[in-house]
């Protein structure tokens, strides 16, 4: 059991994952949130101001969790083009692991994602940054053309969305998943590679 002074946000976003991934996102509530940690529900308030606020925070959470993964190759040195290669495939690993292996959490997410769309759209935007600085290195190598980075990190990103889209989650237990994963990166890489 916990209490209220030791209660911490973290403890309250992996209640609140659990209580969503039994409930759904229609029956949760913040008072069952509470009931799991053995505090007042008032006691979650004082981290999280709202039932919206909490969601949200569990919705980054989610997203989150691959950030870092992903981070860590943004800012290794190496060959771009292996690290762009290796930065989309840890993406769509990702992606495709809290589909097929937590398929509650996963629907519970896709509720959320619609409730909490600037969250998303931020997630989007740093990914595609990430994408931007391995791509202005392969510039500076010289392994990937001039061109106009946000532009081309963006196309990057929207291009290999059927691989990260959680629309098209569905189709990522496919026999061929991986097999078209590396077709669009070959025609990625042949596009971006400098002359």
């Amino acid at each position: 059991m916990t209490t209220d002074s030791t209660l911490t946000p973290e403890q309250i976003l992996s209640a609140a994952e659990d209580v969503l991934r039994r409930f759904g996102p229609a029956k949760a509530t913040v008072v069952d949130i509470a009931r799991t940690l053995g505090v007042s529900h008032g006691s979650v308030y004082r981290h999280f101001p709202s039932k919206a606020a909490l969601r949200e925070a569990v919705t980054q959470r989610w997203l989150d969790q691959a950030h870092h993964r992903l981070a860590a190759i943004t800012v290794e040195r190496g060959p771009a083009p292996e690290r762009l290669h290796r930065w989309l495939a840890t993406l769509f690993a990702a992606k495709r692991r809290k589909a097929l292996d937590d398929p509650e959490m996963f629907a519970t997410y896709m509720t959320l994602v619609n409730e909490t769309s600037s969250t998303v759209e931020a997630h989007i935007d740093t990914l595609v940054a990430q994408v931007a600085t391995i791509l202005q290195d392969g510039i500076h190598q010289g392994e990937f053309r001039p061109t106009h980075v946000g532009t081309a990190a963006r196309a990057v990103f929207q291009a290999t969305a059927h691989f990260h889209d959680p629309a098209h989650a569905a189709e990522w237990s496919s026999p061929r998943a991986e097999s078209d994963f590396e077709g669009v990166w070959a025609l990625l890489l042949s596009g971006l590679r400098a002359p």
